[in-house]
């Protein structure tokens, strides 16, 4: 339709790869943990990681699940990760001033 590019979240690779290190999983087990090992490969989620490509929203779904957190919380900029993950208690994250 437009010309210009999407809307992009700028910190979502950082998140993701916190997330993922948070919870203690390599990329080959966090694939096993979102449920797509049998769709997707590492290199998927290095690619997330690095931001060459953005997931799907039932994967980022399935990240905030494993973290127990809000998906806002990966997709705002404006928003920290939890210091401790996954939380016992859903969280909506911190909010940078």
């Amino acid at each position: 339709m437009g010309l210009k590019p999407r809307l992009r979240a700028e910190r979502l690779p950082e998140k993701l790869k916190r997330l993922r290190e948070g919870l203690g999983l390599s990329q080959n087990e966090i694939l096993i943990q979102l449920g797509f090992a049998d769709r997707f490969d590492r290199s998927t989620i290095s690619h997330y990681e690095t931001g060459e490509r953005e997931p799907s929203l039932p994967i980022l779904l399935r990240y905030a699940q494993l973290a127990n957190i809000y998906v806002d919380v990966l997709i705002d900029d404006k928003s920290d990760l939890p210091d401790k993950i996954p939380c016992k208690i859903k969280s909506e994250g911190q909010k940078l001033s």
